[in-house]
């Protein structure tokens, strides 16, 4: 393993420059590329990251990998120190600055650091965080660019794989331009965001391990894992409150649900006497649930990937 200074995040108000590091592993050429946390709540893709690497220093002392791998654990250190999401100076989302500007303002100027670090690789999984705050399903998402390989992310053995049509949002993100750029991509999801979830990130890393054994690129075998259901994001129900007020989920992601029956009610906040009960138009599964102790009205509080479909 090897250590290395990406990039420095400098011109900081009180602070001294914050290196963003990367380790690199194997040798030969660039096969794999992943990135951790880009956001100030990503603590769990930041954990899932820093796990990977453990697992990834000791198939290299063992001589278990054949491919040039670069993690890099966290670019959003700044963010994360003064708890806040999105880029502190200004309030931007540097995951919606790629591929970045060399000239530009700083997060502009960050993410272009960080996209030619990244560069040049065969494939690239970036361990990101939904705009929403919430819990998901453990899947893989594809941006359908016309150059992703859907039928690769069926090898991650994760229980979902999410294909997406892109929003004029979207071609600014990593993912989209990742691909554009030659790197075929994919966005990793985990249970969660601002909580580590130690058995969450196992899932992930172990992902990311059978998906190399699969190519041929690490040695040691990792268990099968799920036979992976492919869903279009477009045929996923989206249930939104009629009501503001206290959210109290009744189901949680991965959770069966009957049409008719109830995910979540939500309360007065000053009586606590019931506002709403929302309950699913279809039978399927959970597949997001807001994460939020109140709740405004008309806002997205779950979604359900219909019966026909998981």
């Amino acid at each position: 393993m090897k250590r290395e200074i990406l990039c420095t995040i400098s011109a900081l108000p009180y602070r001294q420059p914050i290196p963003v590091y990367g380790f690199r592993f194997g040798s030969g050429d660039k096969t794999l590329a992943v990135m951790g946390a880009i956001r100030g709540d990503e603590f769990q893709q930041m954990y899932t990251a820093a796990r990977l690497i453990q697992r990834l220093e000791k198939l290299e002392s063992d001589g278990a990998l054949s491919a040039g791998i670069l993690v890099v654990p966290c670019m959003a250190q700044f963010s994360m120190n003064v708890s806040r999401r999105f880029w502190p100076l200004d309030n931007t989302d540097i995951n919606r600055m790629f591929p970045g500007y060399a000239d530009g303002e700083t997060t502009q100027r960050l993410a272009h650091r960080i996209f030619q670090a990244l560069q040049g690789y065969q494939w690239g999984i970036h361990l990101t965080s939904f705009y929403l705050s919430g819990d998901f399903v453990p899947h893989v998402r594809i941006m359908e660019t016309g150059f992703q390989k859907d039928e690769a992310g069926l090898d991650f053995g994760l229980p979902y794989l999410v294909i997406r049509s892109p929003h004029p949002y979207d071609t600014v993100t990593l993912n989209y331009n990742w691909q554009i750029w030659g790197t075929n991509t994919f966005s990793l999801y985990t249970r969660a965001t601002r909580d580590i979830e130690p058995g969450s990130a196992e899932v992930a890393v172990e992902s990311i391990l059978r998906f190399l054994h699969r190519y041929g690129l690490s040695s040691e075998e990792v268990p099968e894992g799920c036979k992976s259901v492919c869903v279009n994001e477009s045929q996923m129900v989206a249930i939104g409150s009629s009501s503001a007020g206290i959210l109290l989920p009744q189901k949680h992601p991965g959770d069966k649900v009957a049409a008719g029956e109830m995910v979540a009610s939500i309360l007065d906040p000053y009586t606590a006497k019931p506002c709403e009960e929302i309950r699913s138009p279809v039978d399927g599964t959970i597949f997001f649930f807001r994460h939020a102790q109140i709740l405004s009205e008309r806002t997205i509080v779950c979604r359900i990937i219909p019966q026909n479909n998981s």
